[in-house]
């Protein structure tokens, strides 16, 4: 054992105390050098967390009247992506509404009755009573209710509806003590395959359910009827179910990126492969729908006929699809960019039986897009207007010519296919 005398322990003691002192500065300057917590002003949304910081943007205006989106902490005992998911909850499905319908029928008596129709799903986009849906949710509708989150129900009725991207707005008249929460438009150009989504809808009436998924596909051209071919859909593997029809796509901020439309499947319940009609499509249908009534789009005056096998032996002609150029309205801007009508009458149809002429052009593209189906046509005008000028690409004389031709409106003709 080792003595220490009085003057030992004296410095001892002082040296001990200098030690302590030192490393008491030392820990308040590693405490001080950390960043502190950030705080969170109120409205602020939190866009990354990490051990040492909150970071925040300040920039809470995501869109004009949308207001931000509170994200929960974790400290709530949420993961970030259940808080965020119960942030868009919250925020978005008092503005989902639940439509059903009812058609009229007849009964054993031939006496006309009101029977149940279907249903489907809604969002609010205006204060006023405006809800955006799809067409084939309110398809040979006689009434249309639309129930809100609060159990009320009101009488909707059809402010315009437009089949090749099968969007409608309807309207309901809320009381005026009635504050109606809404859904805003997002943005649906620069979604990113892999991108978080969330559908909140109706599936087998079960009101204002929320799935969850990611962004499968982009572009996606969806052939939903005969001569309907609805281009660029989203694709998505949230589930979609019968009911989810009409219903809000949303991003991870609560905006409406896409309108849920339609689902692939065998068994009619969700697979995993839905398909929602992006909300750019819808934005600009939406707007002309309410101004209107209608969508009006640039069309050419031309009377169409679905070019096939026995038409082309027929005819000589050396293709068998495209769509072929019956008759073109005198006057028109298709005839003045040179399209060619037939000049062979013939008698064509089993049943429908009526004239078509015979030895015109063949439309077989117009822009980037392939016509083979009057769908194909339909669809490669969607977002045109009058005054737009498009690239046709024909079939004649066994050769393939492209003519540039001025579009015009609707209004002036019965149809676009038809003269």
């Amino acid at each position: 054992m080792k003595l220490y005398s009085k003057r030992h322990l004296i410095i001892s003691c002082a040296i001990s105390g200098a030690a302590a002192a030192c490393l008491a500065v030392g820990v308040s300057l590693g405490i001080s050098g950390r960043r502190a917590p950030a705080t969170v002003d109120e409205g602020s949304t939190i866009i990354a967390r990490t051990d040492e910081e909150l970071i925040t943007t300040d920039d809470t205006q995501l869109e004009t009247n949308t207001p931000a989106l509170a994200v929960a902490s974790p400290a709530s005992g949420y993961t970030q992506d259940e808080a965020q998911n119960i942030a868009v909850y919250e925020k978005c499905n008092e503005a989902v509404v639940n439509i059903t319908t009812q058609v009229m029928s007849t009964n054993w008596f031939w006496e006309p009755v009101l029977t149940s129709g279907g249903s489907g799903s809604g969002s609010i986009i205006d204060k006023r009573g405006y809800v955006i849906t799809n067409v084939h949710v309110i398809d040979n509708a006689t009434k249309i209710t639309i129930s809100l989150h609060d159990g009320t129900s009101y009488d909707g009725t059809v402010v315009g509806k437009d089949v090749e991207s099968d969007i409608a707005v309807l309207k309901f008249t809320p009381p005026k003590d009635k504050e109606l929460k809404t859904i805003a438009f997002g943005d649906s150009e620069n979604l990113k395959v892999g991108q978080k989504v969330i559908a909140i809808g109706n599936p087998f009436a079960l009101e204002r359910t929320m799935t969850t998924g990611i962004i499968s596909g982009l572009g996606r051209p969806i052939q939903e009827s005969e001569n309907v071919i609805i281009r660029n859909m989203i694709q998505t593997d949230a589930a979609i179910n019968p009911g989810n029809s009409g219903g809000p796509l949303l991003d991870s901020q609560g905006r409406m990126i896409g309108v849920n439309t339609i689902i692939y499947s065998s068994s009619g319940s969700s697979s995993g492969v839905g398909f929602a009609v992006p909300v750019s499509t819808a934005r600009r249908v939406v707007n002309e729908l309410i101004q209107y009534g209608k969508v009006n789009r640039g069309v050419m005056m031309v009377s169409l006929v679905q070019n096939s096998s026995s038409l082309a032996r027929y005819a000589g002609y050396g293709i068998s699809t495209g769509m072929i150029v019956s008759r073109i309205r005198s006057g028109s801007q298709a005839e003045a960019a040179g399209l060619k009508g037939g000049t062979t009458a013939v008698r064509y149809g089993t049943f429908n039986v009526k004239t078509i002429y015979l030895g015109g052009d063949i439309i077989t593209a117009i822009g980037d897009i392939q016509v083979n189906t009057l769908a194909d046509y339909y669809a490669a005008l969607e977002d045109k207007v009058p005054g737009d000028k498009v690239n046709v690409t024909v079939y004649r004389n066994k050769k393939y010519e492209t003519l540039t031709v001025q579009l015009e409106s609707e209004e002036d003709t019965s149809g676009s296919s038809s003269i």
